[in-house]
């Protein structure tokens, strides 16, 4: 039951947490899903009234911790409030630490809330699929159940809730998403970017406080009034931010004698707060600063920093401006990553010793799901950090250990971003087990969100590789998920989405069959809608989210650096978040290296069928399935950003994404020579991210030719050549019959199309059938997507 906030201001960690068994099945729309996190979770259908019916909540109140009067404030919070009672949602936006989470908390808490109570939730790297999940659960007694995105909306229906949302950065058309799964609800969100416009609702910008609020403020911290010219300087200087003054009344209340600091230094006070802090203070903001923009429940960063009574430091530190106090913990506040970046002396923290930590508290079966799904963020950092340094071995650790509860969590879009880092770092390792784990547990999410033609792709792969590894129980929990695929072209008329006149429980007993749960997440890499007749209109992403953009090129700067441990080997670096500068963990040149993973993509041909269908599973959906094993090349399965070398090769080469091996801490910098320029990048060669995630490297094999080294869906590593001139290459495979559930005879030879544009530096890559032995083998998924050159 979700925790209401009660208004003591006492938190106990995530306030959403997942009625029932956490350890038991949980049901998304009609299907049941037993999750198993050795051989792959199970999905069954639920029959006729054996859906679970949620209960709407007596009392809606879920508050924001307790917090002080924001100063000067009284226009804005007059502004939400008549645009609440004009029946309008709100946006407050405005620059970091201009105040607008203090304001929405306090709004939150004060302003009257009508209707039928108040929620409250935080939104920072949240999907908006699961931050409606959420909303959901505040308002539900739910059970463990996560109804589909057409049933969501009915459920909600005449919720009169006030919904407030904090670190909103999303783009109109998520908000809306958002705003739509609670249809009658008004929401208050607060984020960096005006978005919020036309009918629905209204931006209102938050800007620096008055120069009398500012005179308060500081007067508030440091016990006294200040000299007025200096504070009035201070407030210019400022432009008014609450978090700017409140760091110079900082310094000043840290260091009596030295008084506040000039009004020219004021927004550079980082390093004298971190000059004035003791060393279990420092440790504390360290580890924060290295899990970047994740959020920390105290009792982890009183474990891992070994600092005592973590949450009163942490909030020690929140009153300097150097954090921030979320509702499941802290997180470091704008501009402190990059400022501990360029201190010396910090040692790094073990990077083995932080997945170690996580992974095991992730996988131990008292740990509640929803604890493990808001600590989401810290683990996709470790993730990336594992993967920064090398240890691909780390990163598959903590994903495989969190993925049964993000399952379990019901929040679908961050697992699945999970999933997403778990598949490659396993290719990477060499983990076959785990590569057949994330395969098959990437399926089995795509039946639950709708994405029917990826889910028989990721099935039928996970078949393939748990047969190969000779477990029986993973390839029969990935035959009998098939199923579930719809029976031919076009069925659907039986999807859970349709609704039924009786409501939740009462829906067809084969209403599955002919659909999904269609739970509307953006599936990042994972994503995609059936192409053609296989379309299912109710299916795909909740409307008005947006397709995914095109992946970025791989930042070089991703966190504070962390000890990768004596075993690192040298492994390419990979994407990090662009919204958080940092710095490179260093990979320990000369260490021992992983084994290479067979093949970087799956580049080796597609599987089509133009004969008996799999039991389950039709010819049509079977041909759609495997020819989008093709295109795996290079969306799906993709891993490389540095290709599999033989022994002979040197293991010192330079990572792809051209970041620089750095100090392992923040002391001095190991002195290195300046690197030899590149020559610029010519026609295929170098490496490439795909706009469904991940990456690939070209390999120039001579005039027009460009290899790259792939592993085919029979499990087979090739090298795969494409040829052409000028900006247009191209390759073939063939497409083999996948019926029985393995390789079978070659039914005919798709052609993969790239062509460069005229930037040099983004292509389109398009599929065809080249030519079939026999007719009606069609390749219902040969949709087209683009690269973009990471070097």
């Amino acid at each position: 039951m979700a925790d209401t906030g009660e208004d003591d201001g006492t938190r106990t960690g995530n306030r959403v947490d997942i009625d029932g068994d956490a350890t038991g099945p949980v049901i998304a729309g009609n299907y049941n899903v037993v999750v198993d996190a050795q051989h792959g979770s199970t999905v069954t259908v639920l029959m006729d009234g054996r859906r679970p019916r949620p209960r709407r909540r007596d009392r809606i109140r879920l508050l924001p911790r307790r917090q002080g009067t924001p100063l000067g404030r009284d226009a804005d919070l007059a502004a939400i409030a008549a645009a609440l009672h004009a029946g309008e949602s709100v946006q407050l936006w405005g620059p970091p630490g201009v105040g607008k989470s203090a304001l929405l908390r306090y709004a939150a808490r004060t302003l009257d809330a009508g209707g039928d109570g108040v929620v409250f939730l935080d939104a920072a790297r949240r999907e908006p699929e699961d931050l409606a999940q959420d909303i959901f659960e505040a308002c539900h007694s739910t059970g463990g159940y996560a109804p589909s995105r057409g049933e969501l909306p009915q459920l909600m229906e005449g919720v009169e809730a006030t919904v407030y949302v904090d670190n909103a950065d999303y783009t109109a058309e998520q908000l809306r998403t958002v705003m739509d799964a609670a249809p009658d609800a008004l929401f208050v969100f607060a984020g960096r970017e005006e978005v919020l416009q036309g009918t629905d609702g209204r931006a209102h910008r938050v800007e620096g406080v008055t120069r009398d609020a500012a005179a308060e403020l500081l007067t508030r911290e440091l016990g006294g009034s200040g000299d007025p010219d200096l504070v009035t300087a201070l407030w210019e200087a400022a432009a008014g931010t609450p978090l700017l003054l409140l760091r110079a009344a900082a310094v000043a209340r840290l260091d009596p004698a030295a008084g506040l600091p000039r009004p020219g230094a004021v927004r550079e006070l980082l390093h004298p707060l971190f000059d004035r802090l003791d060393e279990p203070s420092l440790r504390a903001l360290h580890l924060l600063g290295t899990f970047r923009d994740a959020e920390l429940d105290p009792e982890h960063i009183g474990a891992l920093s070994g600092t005592p009574d973590a949450a009163a430091l942490c909030a020690g530190l929140a009153g300097l401006g150097l954090a921030e106090e979320t509702e499941l913990g802290y997180r470091v506040a704008d501009g402190v990553v990059a400022a501990l970046r360029e201190r010396q002396g910090l040692r790094p923290y073990a990077l083995e010793r932080l997945c170690g930590y996580f992974a095991d508290w992730a996988a131990r079966p008292e740990t509640p799901a929803a604890q493990v799904a808001g600590h989401a963020r810290a683990l996709e950092v470790l993730a990336e950090l594992a993967e920064q340094s090398g240890r691909a071995d780390l990163a598959v650790r903590v994903v495989r250990a969190a993925s049964p509860a993000l399952a379990r969590s019901l929040r679908f879009g961050v697992w699945g971003r999970l999933l997403d880092q778990g598949l490659p770092a396993a290719q990477r390792a060499g983990d076959r087990q785990a590569e057949a784990y994330f395969t098959h547990e990437r399926g089995v999410r795509a039946v639950l969100t709708g994405n029917r033609v990826l889910a028989a792709v990721l099935l039928a792969e996970a078949g393939i590789l748990w047969r190969q590894l000779g477990d029986t129980q993973g390839a029969d929990a990935a035959a009998n998920a098939q199923q579930y695929v719809p029976q031919e072209p076009g069925a659907g008329a039986g999807s859970p989405d349709a609704g039924s006149p009786d409501g939740p429980g009462e829906g067809p007993a084969n209403a599955p069959e002919g659909g999904a749960s269609d739970l509307g997440s953006s599936d990042l890499s994972s994503s995609g809608t059936d192409p053609g007749p296989l379309q299912d209109p109710t299916a795909g992403t909740a409307p008005g989210t947006p397709s995914p953009e095109p992946a970025p090129p791989p930042e070089t700067g991703a966190s504070m650096p962390t000890d990768p441990g004596p075993t690192a080997p040298d492994m390419p670096t990979v994407p990090s978040d662009p919204g958080v500068s940092g710095m490179p963990v260093d990979p320990t040149p000369g260490a021992g290296s992983l084994a290479p993973p067979p093949g970087a993509a799956d580049l080796g041909g597609a599987v089509v069928t133009g004969g008996a269908p799999v039991a389950g599973v039709s010819a049509a959906v079977a041909t759609a399935l495997k020819v989008a094993a093709v295109i795996a090349a290079l969306t799906i399965a993709v891993v490389a950003v540095q290709q599999s070398q033989d022994g002979s090769e040197s293991r010192s080469a330079t990572p792809v994404s051209g970041s620089t091996t750095m100090d392992a801490g923040f002391g001095d910098p190991t002195p290195e020579p300046e690197p030899e320029p590149e020559p610029e990048p010519t026609g295929l060669a170098g490496v490439w991210w795909s706009s469904e995630g991940g990456g690939i490297e070209f390999v120039e094999a001579g005039a027009g030719r460009y290899t790259t080294r792939a592993r085919d869906v029979c499990g087979d590593t090739i090298t795969a050549e494409f040829s052409g001139g000028g900006d247009t290459y191209s390759a073939t495979a063939p497409a083999y019959d996948m019926s029985s559930g393995s390789c079978g005879e070659v039914l005919g030879q798709v052609r993969t199309t790239i062509t460069i544009g005229e930037d040099g530096d983004t292509a389109s890559v398009t599929r065809e059938m080249a030519s079939t032995v026999r007719e009606g083998v069609t390749c219902y998924t040969c949709t087209p997507f683009t690269l973009t050159r990471a070097s």
